[in-house]
């Protein structure tokens, strides 16, 4: 109530003499809190970003957002910005997620437009402007598994051997990660973070952003922890992206195979991480909302592991602390 009295405040001195109302826009997994800003007098909405100082900085939304803006991805404008208490105030990209509006009929164009986007990023990049998607980045976020999902979550106390074996995996992991071509990166490019807009689609939630693997958005944006398509369905997608990227002289792979290898095994570290950012979530934050979703994360990951041999050490630990259910029928 007390962080709820200082945003009011800040707004009627802003906006002196004018009518306002606040509502709940949405919530992301950070202390970050979104209100619709809405007035008496215009019909124009707003969207206020509430950040607590002490445990987010919005600098990196606002140097993020004028890179990508300036890329032509279609971002929030920042109208006001007040640093010091950690309140934002941006224009509003309307109230549709593509995981709102996503259907058959209409997937792939609304995925089209979201690589467009995402080549309008890439295409911008840049070495030395944003953090590096370096080594240490990766592996701290991959030890967020076994401390987080294996052990917090699934109660399970891994043996040295098993220890060993896991984090042999992580170094080939990171190993492949690290040995890609190299763009901005989003870093949760996916249909969350995706507004049905114009121009389409609006993109949010970019301030993580760093400098990395070249896959990573695709991973988020085709192997997403809210929406399940069919193989075939992302398969025809990434060869659109990969044909279209080689034509603009982006640093893809010039063979796809190895271009969606390269997209496996970053689907493989998303997703490692993702099941351990879910579990403290949960355990450490009291939301549970993302439980629901962890079955999907893991299947991704175990389809992954099941197709590459060097993968095999956690394909058995998903054994032990997910044990596939074996469905025996009888016809007759």
């Amino acid at each position: 109530m007390e962080r709820r009295q200082q945003l009011q405040t800040w707004l009627a001195a802003e906006f002196p003499g004018r009518a306002f109302d606040l509502a709940p826009a949405s919530a992301d997994a950070s202390f970050r809190r979104y209100f619709r800003l809405t007035f008496a007098d215009d019909p124009v909405s707003l969207i206020v970003m509430d950040a607590p100082p002490s445990h987010e900085d919005c600098r990196p939304y606002i140097k993020v957002a004028e890179l990508f803006g300036a890329s032509g991805a279609h971002v929030p404008r920042i109208v006001r910005q007040n640093l010091e208490e950690g309140f934002l105030i941006l224009s509003d990209l309307g109230s549709t997620t593509y995981l709102q509006a996503l259907t058959k009929d209409n997937a792939h164009n609304l995925y089209a437009d979201a690589l467009g986007a995402l080549i309008c990023i890439q295409k911008s990049s840049r070495p030395g402007v944003l953090p590096e998607y370096d080594r240490e980045l990766l592996m701290r976020e991959l030890e967020l598994f076994p401390v987080w999902y294996v052990a917090r979550h699934k109660g399970i106390t891994l043996t040295e051997q098993q220890t060993r074996q896991l984090y042999e995996v992580f170094d080939r992991i990171v190993d492949v990660n690290l040995a890609e071509p190299k763009v901005f990166v989003h870093r949760d490019y996916h249909s969350r973070n995706l507004m049905l807009s114009e121009p389409n689609p609006g993109v949010l939630d970019f301030q993580d952003a760093v400098y990395g693997p070249l896959s990573y958005d695709l991973a988020s944006l085709f192997k997403d922890a809210y929406i399940h398509w069919e193989e075939d369905f992302t398969l025809d997608m990434l060869a659109r992206y990969w044909e279209t990227a080689r034509a603009l002289d982006l640093p893809v792979r010039e063979d796809f195979a190895e271009f969606h290898r390269d997209y496996e095994w970053m689907g493989v570290q998303r997703h490692i991480k993702v099941l351990g950012i879910f579990a403290r979530l949960y355990h450490r934050d009291g939301k549970d909302g993302y439980l629901k979703d962890m079955p999907l994360v893991l299947h991704y990951l175990r389809k992954a592991c099941e197709r590459y041999g060097e993968l095999r050490p956690l394909l058995r630990l998903l054994e032990q602390t997910d044990p596939t259910v074996t469905e025996v029928g009888y016809s007759f």
